[in-house]
Parts: C-alpha cells; sequence; structure tokens
C-alpha cells in the first residue's frame, strides 16, 4: 500500500466546501501529497483525487506554455451547477410508517387516503405529502407496488326513453341538492358480457353511505324486490332513510311508479328522480362509490358467481374508507355523529 492509498483516521465527511476548494488549491501549489491532504481536509484520497480531475483546467504561462492546474473557482462553479441539478433529497422515513403505506396499499387504498388518514389519527410524527408518495410509486421506491394506468372506457348502455311521466333531476327539492341526509342515488354495476347477475348500488349524497346488493338479473323486478325488502326492514323508518333516490335512465330503473309505491301501505314510499341521458356527472358520488367497487369486482367478472358475504366487505370497506372532502373521516364516521 503506498503513501496516498493510507485511508485517514479522523471521521469521513461528504462533500467538500468553497473552503476546502481554496484550501486544496493552495496545498497543490505548495506540492502536497493527496494523502497529506485528505488528511488535512478529512476526505477520502479517492474523494481528493477525484475533485482535482474535475477543477483541472489548462493555463499559460508568461512564455505562452500550456500548463495543467487545480482552480477553485473553477472547481466550486461546476459543484453549483451539479447541485442545482440534483432536485430535491429523498425524504427519509421510519421502517415503521414505510410498512403502514404498504399494509394500506395492498388494502386498495389510494395514496392519499393513507396521508390523510395517518395525518387524521397522528399515527406518526413523520408523514410525507400526497405528491411524494405519488413519486414513490412511480420511482418503484416501495417495491412491488407500481402506479396503475386507467384507461378511459366508454359504456353503451340501455337508455329508457319511454317514462315521459316520471320525474326529472330538475324537480330534486333543494335538499337533495344540498346534500341533506336521505337522498340517495342509485345504479348498477354490471360483471362480465352476456352475464345476467349485477350489483344493485344505493350511496346516499350526505354522507357518501354505500348499499350493495346482489341482483340475479338486471331486471325491474329484482330492483323492486331489494326495494320491498329495505322498507319491511325499516318498516316506517324508510321514507325518513330513503327521502329520495336519483338513477339513470337504465332500463332496470324505468318501474319509477312501483319503486314509490309502498308494500306495506297504500300510500308512497319515497321520489325516484331521473338524470339526464349521457350524464353520469349528476350521480357523482355514484359513479365514485363505483370507482372504488371496481378495485375489488374487476370488469369482466361474474358477479353472480362472488358470495354475499364477499360483497359486504366490500361494502364495509368502502363505508370505512377516509374521504378527504370530509377531512379524511369515513361515510360510518359522519352517520354516527
Amino acid at each position: 500500500m503506498g503513501r496516498e492509498d493510507v485511508i485517514t483516521t479522523k471521521p469521513l465527511r461528504k462533500e467538500l466546501t468553497e473552503k476546502d476548494r481554496y484550501t486544496l488549491e493552495l496545498c497543490l501549489k505548495r506540492r502536497d501529497g493527496v494523502s497529506g491532504i485528505s488528511n488535512l481536509l478529512g476526505f477520502h484520497p479517492k474523494t481528493i483525487r477525484r475533485e482535482i480531475i474535475r477543477g483541472t483546467v489548462i493555463q499559460r504561462d508568461s512564455e505562452w506554455r500550456d500548463y495543467e492546474c487545480y482552480k477553485a473557482d473553477y472547481a466550486q462553479r461546476i459543484h453549483d451547477v451539479s447541485v442545482a441539478n440534483r432536485g430535491r433529497k429523498v425524504k427519509k422515513v421510519s421502517d415503521a410508517f414505510m410498512n403502514h403505506i404498504r399494509g394500506k396499499l395492498r388494502n386498495k387504498y389510494s395514496p392519499d387516503a393513507i396521508v390523510g388518514e395517518s395525518r387524521r389519527d397522528r399515527l406518526f410524527d413523520e408523514i410525507v405529502c400526497t405528491k411524494t408518495l405519488y413519486n414513490w410509486l412511480q420511482s418503484e421506491r416501495i417495491s412491488g407496488f407500481k402506479m396503475s394506468k386507467r384507461k378511459r372506457v366508454i359504456r353503451k348502455r340501455t337508455v329508457g326513453l319511454k317514462n315521459p311521466n316520471a320525474k326529472r333531476i330538475d324537480e330534486r327539492p333543494c335538499e337533495a341538492n344540498d346534500r341533506q341526509p336521505g337522498h340517495w342515488e342509485m345504479d348498477t354495476v354490471v360483471g362480465g358480457k352476456g352475464d345476467k347477475a349485477c350489483l344493485l348500488v344505493l350511496t346516499e349524497r350526505h354522507s357518501r353511505t354505500e348499499l350493495m346488493y346482489q341482483l340475479k338479473n338486471r331486471t325491474q323486478e329484482c330492483v323492486l324486490e331489494v326495494f320491498d325488502r329495505l322498507e319491511r326492514r325499516y318498516k316506517s323508518r324508510f321514507s325518513e332513510i330513503f327521502k329520495s333516490m336519483t338513477n339513470d335512465n337504465g332500463g332496470e330503473f324505468l318501474d319509477w311508479e312501483s319503486l314509490e309505491r309502498s308494500c306495506l301501505h297504500t300510500g308512497k314510499r319515497t321520489d325516484i328522480y331521473y338524470a339526464h341521458p349521457y350524464s353520469s356527472y349528476e350521480r357523482g358520488s355514484n359513479e365514485n362509490a363505483n370507482r372504488l367497487i371496481r378495485k375489488f369486482i374487476k370488469k369482466g367478472e361474474d358477479i353472480g358467481k362472488l358470495p354475499v358475504a364477499y360483497i359486504k366487505r366490500v361494502e364495509k370497506w368502502i363505508n370505512n374508507y377516509p374521504r378527504r372532502i370530509f377531512g379524511y373521516k369515513t361515510a360510518n364516521m359522519l352517520r354516527n355523529t
């Protein structure tokens, strides 16, 4: 081992400062060795050699002869440009927080929901922002998880135009438009092409509470059966819990008169309103809920083969999912307040 390969016994530093570079320039003018300079500045000899190479320039003497020498100001300019192009440092977090993130991602949580819930419950001292977590997923820093690329799929649906006497969304009361409790949106989630079974999905506009029911067929009779079952369960409270229902113009919802008519008495149990054709944004809460359902029930999956217990687990997951619009409270939290 040569003199220049002797490693200093001082704690090694990571980066040279501007002052270190001027000291290095002075040492080289005195013709000091690399090992002596590394001991003086507290850097590994290899670090000093690389710095000399980076900061070496060609100059001319009074006789117009070229020679090489190290210039601290030139080396500092190169360093400043390099630092400017680095970007932000990778934020370090605890292993406990990273394990928490992995567990939530496995449980189908979005990055924003993970960050919001952690801040809401003050689970960790160090919490990154949503954008940082997305960056980690894109750079595959979190092993085993990748960003999914969503493709926009335009769905063709049967549109019912033969109910001219039905109430339209424009006639919906102000309480429903203001998202007061008791007003719901309704839709069906279909499985594979040609499969008859589907899900009837009810979403409350106020708390985003989700109710999911498995239908054997996507027909008016099956939808009516669910309504009758709910009324028999809640009895006189049905009209208070389900004040109104807004759905699209799908063929399964055309029999609005039967849906409004009570199965326990001669009166009306709720009000049915229809959104404008091809206007899914008018039922935004319902569409967002369907997007969450697709985390567990993929397109093309046969819904008729799914156990009822599994569908209820999905329903429970959605009702316990933190929402940014509510300060990361869940639907169950809002319903119980």
